[in-house]
């Protein structure tokens, strides 16, 4: 069953949300893929999945230092342990494994219990950053133009 984006997943912080929003995408996407039990479009979703998270698990830690988060290494751990479990399913579909809805389940598992008991940990810190940007003159956005440059 696909999975829908919900108000309770919204972080408030637009960037994340959005890269939140195209993991969930991909999540939806494999399902599909394995519906149709195509391993080659399985492996493919599989593949761009991971490597779009990890791409938002540098973007997240990046902003979480730029924001003084006092715990980013506790939160980077946590996407390593994930990205390393992720890791062997990767080994597992190339290998012929059938693994779709064993990994379908648990990337809905884990990015509804991270975003909402991990990642809303540091939102305070984020929209702190912005009201203090805004006293200052900085455009709120400081923080996403530097991990950028």
């Amino acid at each position: 069953m696909p999975i829908d984006w919900t108000p309770d997943l919204d972080l408030g912080i637009e960037a994340i949300d959005r890269q939140h929003r195209r993991i969930i995408s991909f999540i939806n996407a494999l399902e599909l893929a394995q519906t149709g039990k195509d391993k080659s479009r399985v492996k493919k979703v599989i593949d761009d999945c991971v490597d779009y998270t990890l791409s938002h698990f540098a973007f997240e830690e990046e902003l979480q230092k730029d924001v003084g988060y006092p715990y980013c290494k506790i939160h980077k751990k946590v996407h390593g342990l994930f990205a390393a479990k992720i890791a062997e399913y990767q080994q597992r579909v190339t290998h012929g494994e059938d693994i779709g809805s064993q990994l379908h389940d648990t990337l809905v598992h884990w990015l509804i219990h991270h975003i909402k008991n991990e990642d809303v940990g540091y939102v305070s810190f984020v929209k702190a950053s912005e009201k203090s940007a805004e006293r200052s003159g900085e455009d709120k956005k400081h923080w996403l133009r530097r991990l950028f440059s």
